[in-house]
């Protein structure tokens, strides 16, 4: 297909929101910047603030509630705890603790407070169970008021990374526990972070006061307020009128945002864009080992990725907000700037791949066959998402191009991901874990039941693979998980089982006269504590 046949097709697909006229915001936004104060715009209520389970909101989390260490772009570093040392069999940790902490109730922050908090997670183990660590963890012991010691089944070098995830390792009063535990609920959200929840109102707001006692230093911003909002237009009206004055694409992603109509805000000069560097994948993962489907096939896999136009994916459906991916890892994410072989977008080799293999196309017929079965398969997408929606149409057309047929099925999140654990599915939308949680977790994934195994599991390396798995998970020396990681990588993309599509981004909305704007190692989370008006 020509890329001027494409450029109209794209438009027929597209039903952008355009807001017309977007004039200057009302008086709200400035009078807000003097009382330093942010609203942001969320989707979803935030939800059960309990810190130990997963339903509440995690940029809401990430302000009341902190870990051990924290993760950044130059590795792990302190947070509650200021040093640590590991044994030199990788199975002991000993975390040394900042003594000038309190939960926002007053209650000390110390190495009695970790144990009861980490216990109460261990305790709930069964909803915990997509964590390795949970897994891996013995027993904790309180050294002295400031030490604790963290003793594991056997070595797993992912320990501090996944320590310092949003939850389920983080540290709420145990005064706001329920008899000893925090699994069947919780009294109270009281953490170490740099905000307090004052106030929440179900499905309206919630309201975040600035923690003045904080460890770190009382923030300059010193009220933050999620409304709930639904995602696209009326978020961009409430903007516009000033109703919020913040909006990062958490829970929303890329289709909550109008990206017209987020520039014109830019351009009116009272707000700017700010973009986080790479922090996702987006793919389609391919069934290796679906019995009777051609997707079982290499050369069919290969051909499909290198019929897809990423860079019209890119500059079309997201207007630049997520670029194109040609690996399962952006390079920024650890352990996966290796050099692996480019599929170009190239029609024409695919159609070639298909030959060789035996797909032919037989007068007449727009759709290949062989041994009397037709080259078709189906593609799920999340059907609450506009641009799965339009992506998996355009995929569409090009496939057929190459004398493919996919036919499209529209499935909630939930049913798509059952789809992925029993393996009743072709091809389907998916994403990596997040800058965060990767390589290890997604990797994690490719060997576990419940979620890539039947990708990986028909590929001839599949044993191999979970073998290096199973082994970098458990490695202590650096330059062997290099190999390891890098022998992992290859042979996925080798096979072409996780067909890479964007890279996602964090995309900010901010006042013009907001300073301090970063981000942390999640899409999920917003370092507001660093912010200030000038």
């Amino acid at each position: 297909m020509k890329r001027q046949r494409k450029g109209w097709l794209i438009v027929s697909m597209l039903a952008m929101v355009w807001l017309a006229g977007c004039s200057s915001v009302s008086s709200d936004s400035s009078e807000r910047s003097e009382t330093q104060e942010l609203v942001y715009a969320t989707a979803k209520d935030i939800n059960d603030m309990n810190p130990h389970l997963y339903t509440g909101s995690m940029a809401a989390q990430g302000l009341v509630y902190e870990s051990l260490v924290e993760n950044t772009k130059d590795g792990i570093k302190p947070l509650l705890a200021e040093s640590w040392d590991i044994s030199d069999d990788g199975k002991v940790y000993t975390f040394h603790l900042r003594q000038d902490v309190k939960f926002h109730d007053g209650e000390p922050f110390n190495a009695e407070a970790v144990k009861q908090n980490i216990e109460a997670v261990q305790h709930n183990a069964s909803k915990h169970a997509w964590i390795k660590l949970s897994t891996k963890l013995e027993e904790v012991n309180v050294i002295d008021e400031y030490t604790v010691q963290f003793k594991l089944k056997e070595a797993y070098y992912p320990t501090l990374l996944e320590l310092s995830m949003t939850r389920p390792y983080v540290f709420l009063s145990p005064k706001d526990f329920q008899n000893g535990e925090t699994k069947d609920g919780v009294a109270g959200y009281n953490g170490t972070g740099p905000y307090k929840l004052e106030k929440q109102v179900v499905d309206q707001y919630a309201t975040f006061a600035a923690n003045d006692q904080y460890w770190g230093g009382a923030p300059t911003v010193k009220t933050i307020t999620a409304k709930v909002l639904p995602a696209g237009e009326t978020t961009m009206l409430a903007l516009q009128k000033g109703e919020v004055n913040f909006l990062f694409t958490d829970d929303r992603g890329t289709d909550g945002i109008d990206v017209e109509a987020m520039q014109r805000l830019e351009q009116s000069g009272d707000y700017r864009i700010v973009r986080s560097e790479p922090m996702n994948t987006k793919m389609i993962a391919a069934n290796s080992s679906k019995a009777g489907s051609p997707v079982r096939e290499k050369a069919v896999r290969e051909a499909i990725w290198q019929a897809i136009d990423r860079e019209t994916i890119s500059s079309a459906i997201f207007s630049g907000t997520e670029t194109p991916a040609e690996t399962l890892f952006s390079s920024n994410v650890n352990y996966a700037d290796i050099s692996l072989k480019k599929r170009d977008y190239n029609p024409e080799a695919a159609k070639a791949l298909l030959e060789e293999s035996g797909w032919a196309l037989a007068q007449g017929s727009d759709i290949r066959a062989k041994d009397g079965q037709q080259l078709a398969m189906k593609l799920y997408y999340d059907v609450n998402s506009l641009s799965q929606k339009t992506e998996a149409e355009l995929i569409q057309s090009e496939v057929l191009a190459i004398g493919m047929r996919l036919e499209l099925v529209g499935e909630e999140s939930s049913a798509i991901a059952n789809r992925r654990s029993t393996g009743e599915y072709d091809l389907l939308f998916n994403q990596t874990w997040g800058l965060a949680y990767d390589p290890q977790s997604t990797i994690a994934a490719f060997a576990a039941e419940s979620s890539y195994r039947h990708t990986t599991s028909g590929i001839p390396q599949a044993e191999e693979l979970y073998h290096k798995i199973d082994d970098v998970l458990v490695s202590s020396d650096e330059k062997t998980r290099q190999q390891l990681y890098a022998d992992i990588l290859t042979i996925v993309h080798e096979e072409a089982v996780f067909i890479p599509l964007t890279n996602g981004s964090v995309t900010v909305v901010a006042p013009a006269n907001l300073q301090g704007i970063g981000f942390k190692q999640t899409q999920f989370e917003i370092p507001f504590e660093k912010m200030s008006f000038r």
